[in-house]
């Protein structure tokens, strides 16, 4: 089914009841992704119990394919007081970017969120719901997109399964006592095993594989543009801030770090985090080379004894997802957020994203999921 509305992207009148300040339940769908997992830090990090619900544990195993088990499930006592709704989940393709324009992943994540939701709607403890979007809400996955992106543009024509859940979020909250925000991240970074968006990861394990085979790091993509990132704990405490400040129901906010980069500039600039040399640009898919050379990641972890667990496992589908960030085989265009809605609303943070990189892998080296 697809969801092609054209209108104008206009935020839903606040809920006259929000129930958003203090502490509470929240509950995060996709607990053990990137987003997911920061938001449970945030939220538990300010005095909320937290129940995460995941397709594998630690978290309550629930597959929102399946809208029995969710009615089930949800509908349960242990969701009775439910305050706020965090949901991060995602169903992704096994060809991720062909994915992002597929009917049938539209389809299935858009029965995901409602199949997570509705259960919980009418829960009269329900204050607010956040949901997860990303630049695909300005068409850059399809097109060259308006710079910068602001909340305020037009949907952009073509599919994009993001309009299914707003519009059901909106219509869900019109009838309800409660709100909602919308978030828009642009490449988020941390640390998720097997996440197919991990960029973080991806990275690390690209520089220790070519360190091992005594090679330079090389950034491996097509031509430069500029782009942003955002840190998932900086998106985390986000989600957190505008549902527990009423001032911000109904409203869309573009997350992004708060600068600039370009990915031959960043990744030459991390050379030093692996103790290596900078090598000329060397375009390559990593989809297709990586995992060609699982083997010297095996020596690596054996000869570094580290924590980590096959190739295919902790990177996933993120190569395919460095591809397409990193512009192999393609022309990229510059993909710029507006974020001066989040600051006027009231959010200050923000961090410089060459340090955010080295910290990020810097604590994968302290975790022994990459070598020193």
């Amino acid at each position: 089914m697809q969801c092609t509305d054209t209108t104008p992207h206009r935020a839903a009148d606040p809920a006259v009841n929000i129930r958003t300040m203090g502490s509470g339940h929240c509950v995060v769908f996709g607990a053990t992704g990137l987003v997911g997992a920061a938001a449970m830090r945030a939220f538990e990090a300010a005095g909320f119990r937290c129940t995460g619900v995941s397709r594998r544990g630690p978290h309550v195993a629930l597959d929102l394919a399946d809208g029995a088990a969710c009615r089930k499930v949800l509908g349960a006592p242990d969701f009775d007081d439910v305050s706020h709704v965090v949901f991060a989940a995602l169903y992704e393709r096994e060809q991720l970017v062909a994915g992002w324009r597929d009917e049938h992943q539209i389809a299935v994540n858009r029965a995901f969120f409602e199949h997570a939701l509705d259960p919980l709607a009418d829960r009269p403890s329900l204050g607010h719901v956040s949901l997860l979007q990303g630049t695909k809400a300005y068409g850059a996955h399809l097109r060259p997109m308006r710079i910068p992106g602001r909340e305020s543009d037009p949907r952009p024509p073509g599919a994009n399964f993001y309009w299914c859940q707003e519009d059901h979020l909106r219509e869900q909250a019109r009838e309800r006592a409660w709100t909602y925000n919308i978030f828009r991240p642009q490449v988020v970074c941390g640390h998720a095993i097997g996440s197919p968006m991990n960029l973080v990861i991806a990275v690390g394990v690209y520089a220790a594989v070519l360190r091992e085979l005594g090679e330079a790091l090389c950034f491996p993509g097509g031509p430069d543009y500029v782009t942003e990132v955002t840190d998932a704990d900086l998106l985390g405490r986000a989600i957190h801030w505008a549902a527990t400040t009423p001032a911000c129901g109904g409203e869309t906010f573009n997350v992004t770090n708060g600068d600039v980069l370009t990915w031959r500039t960043m990744i030459e600039s991390l050379a030093d985090v692996f103790a290596m040399r900078v090598g000329d640009p060397r375009p390559m898919s990593l989809a297709a080379a990586m995992p060609t050379r699982a083997d010297v990641w095996d020596r690596v972890v054996h000869k570094h004894r580290l924590l980590a667990p096959p190739m295919n496992e902790l990177v996933g589908s993120s190569w395919q997802f460095a591809d397409a960030v990193f512009g192999y085989g393609h022309v990229p265009s510059d993909t710029v957020l507006s974020t001066v809605k989040i600051r006027q609303f009231g959010f200050p943070e923000c961090i410089d994203s060459e340090t955010m990189f080295r910290a990020r892998l810097r604590a994968l080296q302290e975790q022994r999921v990459l070598p020193r």
